[in-house]
């Protein structure tokens, strides 16, 4: 079996190629710690970019809070605080992701916060603000 040089130099280039696309998609994944709270401390939040948008996903183990309005809300690294989209939906669903609007620079913290209480029911970090 003969290769050719050409042949050589384009497995090389599909593999840089391969290597360079793997390393983007792992760069752009990021893993919370635990939720801790009274409420919600169960499971963690992932941040990933789907284009130039921030999503914010919950994990599958994660329990939403038995409470009356709990909300997502982050916390950037300068400790502005954004209140987002309430976390329950009709009947049993909730939103598990969310798109992280552009204003929000940076994501320290992922808080559930529960609107009608106005308190912190949990809180998950990041260990280095996600961009």
């Amino acid at each position: 079996m003969r290769i050719t040089k050409s042949r050589v130099v384009a497995r090389l280039a599909l593999a840089a190629l391969f290597a360079l696309g793997t390393t983007s998609l792992a760069n752009h994944m990021h893993t919370s710690s635990k939720f801790e709270g009274p409420k919600a401390n169960t499971g963690a939040v992932s941040h990933s970019k789907q284009g130039h948008m921030n999503v914010l996903t919950l994990s599958d183990d994660f329990i939403v809070p038995d409470t009356p309005a709990p909300h997502w809300q982050v916390v950037d690294s300068k400790g502005h605080v954004f209140l987002l989209n309430r976390l329950k939906i009709k009947e049993d669903k909730y939103n598990k992701t969310i798109t992280v609007p552009a204003f929000v620079k940076d994501i320290s913290k992922v808080q559930i916060w529960c609107a009608f209480a106005e308190t912190l029911l949990g809180e998950a970090k990041f260990a280095d603000p996600v961009k």
